[in-house]
């Protein structure tokens, strides 16, 4: 089905602005527009992967690429974190192929300053959209696009680097605070 008159009316998206509109005035404004089917797959269009949640296929060539490579990103960095904190990895295994995915997740994992790490993943998902989409501009792919870069958008400004900041401070304080306090002998009292 063609999107024409839905596609036309979309403002212009790019990563690291605000969001012309938030996700769900996008379900609101446009949800109703979409044939029932493109709605169903739309409600799969998500940022990273559920617990327990598998990628069975759809009748969506973009939303199952989608899926597919954000359960390999989701997989590949638990098992990263899981293997710095000497935790068990999950039980999933992280697909085979799908190498630039492992690298991409490998890459920013190894990241010192975590908000750059997610920045990085953010370009990454973003990049990975756009090589999903077609030449056919007025299909429900670039719905689906539309929607998964909005929800990027929206990601992203919720990031505040000064909360964020003050956040940490006050975690941090009450760390200190609760540790046992050692006495002259470096012993905790």
């Amino acid at each position: 089905m063609a999107y024409y008159f839905l596609i036309a009316q979309l403002p212009q998206l790019a990563l690291g602005q605000e969001p012309p509109l938030s996700s769900a005035a996008f379900l609101e404004r446009y949800g109703a527009m979409l044939s029932a089917s493109d709605a169903a797959l739309l409600g799969l269009c998500r940022l990273g992967l559920q617990s327990g949640e598998e990628s069975a296929p759809t009748s969506s060539a973009f939303v199952n690429a989608w899926r597919g490579r954000e359960r390999v990103l989701t997989l590949a960095l638990a098992k990263l974190r899981a293997a710095k904190l000497k935790f068990e990895a999950p039980a999933a295994e992280v697909p085979d192929g799908l190498d630039e995915v492992k690298a991409l997740a490998k890459a920013a994992f190894a990241m010192e300053d975590p908000f750059e790490a997610e920045l990085f993943l953010d370009k990454g998902r973003w990049d990975a959209i756009e090589s999903f989409v077609g030449l056919d501009y007025f299909t429900a792919d670039v719905v689906f696009a539309y929607f998964l870069k909005l929800l990027l958008i929206e990601r992203r400004s919720s990031f505040k680097s000064e909360e964020g900041f003050a956040e940490y401070k006050a975690l941090y304080a009450g760390i200190i605070e609760s540790a046992p306090k050692a006495g002259a002998n470096g012993e905790p009292k």
